[in-house]
């Protein structure tokens, strides 16, 4: 197999001996010590969280900015187009939660064989991972285009608008989804090696190009068709199509570390597909929980109508962005706790997880202060509707006071993918998001009549309980003792 090139970064762990992956016993329980090897200092460990962390956060960031951008253009249109774009958030995450799932698996499976120095078995997660995600990805394009519309429907379409514009918009995400599944399975290979800078570059290339198509196909520019809402959904496509192009290019390359090759062994192999299943399958319950329960308190807001559906979802894209800080610290969080166990440091596992969660809290306090004092000039730039604009910016001082708690959320959540512990996330998933979410969002609107701040107050109940239940596993260190073959 091809050998990682010579000019990679070393990191702290690749100076720690493989440890027997004992902890030592305390008060009845497992714990690692505190104390870090002689080998490593904190300084080290803060640069590979940071190295691994950084064209995640660029990227993340960036192609949430293109999504901003992309919806600020549709908002353009009016209220009615902005609701149509968002009634099909969430139907197409339904649609990806099987790859999703299977991804979880993959970067957990990858990482730990990075870690235990194992290239052939870290490409054979690859094939696996690959061809499963082109099977799923085919049969869901199929069935997601065919439902478009009773999708759009279910969702809660206040007008013939709003319903035709999101059957379209959905339609064609359908016809793209097979490219952008793929992209989405090698991404997460590439992470579970630490390698976020390949994602990083192919994932902005997708994203400057569905800006640029947006620009001449929502409105019509340069002799381009005015398409509007299709325009945005074919030029999301079109991007996805070059960052699928660009991915294959980089696991094609003869120096990289992860390589896809024709020659090499596709048949499905039972213990590696077994080993990704045993992952992916939690978090598949989680990820359709939490679809579930997103899509009860998505309907309940859309049961508001038009303006405050609008309203929502531009707080929901601006809230998006505050996302990328926790995904990207719980990139090098799933990636360095993958390795760290795969090595049998448990040791090692808990310092780079302790330090990734230091430095994203840090970044999540400045974000809130952002949101909680530029609200309102944030929400204008997707729509010159009053109501829009005034109840955004009420909305948008919550949503910064939730932001040093999601973000260690994200982080801890991710060190536990990365362990493999699945169960236990997919457990805390199903009782705040299809439990406490829709059900007090329901209660909050229906009985009490508080509207829209009703369904937020909701959500960041949810978004609080899931972060202490999360912190409460993370910290009974059950997670160090999760086994894979």
């Amino acid at each position: 197999m091809p050998r990682q090139a010579a000019s990679a970064p070393r990191m702290a762990l690749d100076l720690v001996p493989m440890g027997d992956g004992q902890a030592d016993s305390y008060g009845g329980q497992e714990r690692v010590n505190n104390h870090l090897p002689p080998e490593v200092n904190s300084k080290m460990l803060y640069q590979d969280v940071v190295r691994i962390a950084w064209p995640s956060m660029v990227e993340l960031t960036l192609t949430q900015l293109a999504s901003m951008v992309d919806l600020m253009m549709v908002g353009q249109l009016g209220p009615w187009a902005l609701s149509a774009v968002g009634l099909t958030t969430q139907p197409k995450f339904l649609m990806m939660t099987m790859v999703m799932a299977m991804n979880v698996g993959a970067t957990a499976m990858v990482a730990r064989y990075k870690g235990a120095g194992e290239p052939e078995k870290a490409n054979a997660i690859l094939r696996q991972s690959f061809l499963l995600t082109l099977i799923i990805s085919v049969l869901t394009s199929v069935v997601g285009y065919i439902a478009s519309e009773p999708m759009v429907r279910f969702m809660g379409a206040a007008d013939a608008e709003s319903l035709d514009g999101g059957t379209v918009y959905l339609q064609i995400q359908m016809i793209g989804f097979v490219f952008m599944a793929l992209t989405s399975t090698i991404t997460a290979t590439l992470r579970g090696i630490g390698n976020s800078r390949t994602a990083m570059l192919y994932n902005l290339t997708a994203n400057a190009v569905n800006v640029v198509f947006n620009y001449l196909l929502i409105y019509g520019h340069f002799g381009f068709p005015r398409m509007e809402v299709a325009g945005a959904s074919l030029a999301t496509i079109i991007g996805q199509f070059v960052a699928f192009i660009l991915a294959m290019m980089a696991v094609c390359r003869k120096k990289s570390y992860l390589r896809l090759r024709i020659k090499d062994d596709w048949r499905p192999n039972r213990e590696h597909l077994l080993n990704i299943w045993n992952i992916g399958a939690p978090a598949m319950v989680e990820q359709l929980v939490m679809r579930a329960g997103i899509i009860i308190y998505s309907k309940t807001v859309a049961s508001l109508g038009t303006i405050a559906f609008a309203t929502h979802q531009v707080c929901m894209n601006i809230q998006a962005l505050s996302f990328m800080n926790g995904q990207a610290f719980a990139v090098s969080a799933t990636s360095l706790v993958g390795q760290s166990l795969g090595k049998k440091r448990p040791d090692m596992a808990q310092a780079y997880s302790r330090r990734t969660r230091r430095i994203g809290m840090i970044i999540s306090i400045i974000l809130g202060l952002v949101f909680f004092f530029f609200g309102g000039p944030i929400a204008a730039l997707y729509s010159d509707e009053p109501a829009v604009i005034s109840t955004g910016a009420q909305i948008l001082m919550l949503v910064a006071l939730t932001q040093p708690f999601q973000s260690s959320q994200f982080i801890l959540a991710g060190a536990l993918r990365g362990a493999g512990d699945t169960r236990s996330t997919a457990f805390i998933t199903f009782i705040t998001v299809l439990l406490v979410r829709p059900g007090l969002a329901l209660i909050m609107v229906n009985v009490f009549h508080w509207g829209l701040w009703g369904a937020w107050i909701a959500l960041v109940a949810d978004q609080l309980l899931r972060s202490l239940l999360v912190l409460l596993r993370y910290n009974s260190g059950k997670w160090k003792l999760v086994q894979m073959h």
